[in-house]
């Protein structure tokens, strides 16, 4: 049965805007995994959860393009170089024992792809991490992410920030 203070979680998420975050303190591990079965593979937002911080993040439709570029130019690349790739967008990472997960844009296994092409969900307890995890950055910041990940043992991540300087479109803005 879920509790009170989970059904409240579940509502302030529903009513979060396009771009909006959410943060909640002292939500218990019980709770963080109740929330993701709730949500389910939702793509309207990603939960990351760092020993009690529960931050909710409603990312902005332009952010998910830029997140579909990213993976199309790693697919390419692995694609050129002869290299495996197993994709798998923004899976829930998380491990127990650290009180710890975390939903990138994107997360990519390239040395580790064989030992997960085929398996339905990843398991961090005997899964290997990802090799790349791949953070957008339109609104939010995602820095509070990176302890998550050191935790999880990511091998790499990258940030990549978009910003609208005042005035300008994007497209310009990339230029």
């Amino acid at each position: 049965m879920m509790s009170t203070q989970t059904l409240d979680y579940l509502d302030g998420i529903a009513h979060l805007p396009e771009g909006g975050m959410l943060i909640l303190q002292h939500v218990s591990w019980e709770d963080y995994e109740q929330i993701l079965a709730e949500l389910g593979d939702a793509p309207n937002v990603r939960v990351n959860y760092d020993q009690g911080r529960l931050e909710i993040i409603a990312p902005l439709s332009e952010h998910e393009a830029y997140a579909e570029t990213i993976q199309e130019m790693i697919r390419v690349v692995t694609r050129e170089r002869r290299l495996k790739l197993e994709a798998r967008g923004s899976a829930t990472l998380k491990l127990r024992p650290q009180a710890q997960g975390a939903e990138p844009d994107g997360c990519f296994y390239i040395h580790h792809a064989a030992a997960i092409i085929g398996k339905r969900r990843l398991d961090l307890s005997v899964d290997p991490p990802p090799d790349i995890v791949v953070e957008i950055d339109v609104t939010n910041e995602s820095l509070t992410k990176f302890p998550v990940y050191a935790a999880l043992i990511i091998g790499q991540t990258s940030t990549i920030r978009f910003r609208r300087p005042a005035g300008h479109s994007l497209f310009s803005a990339l230029l």
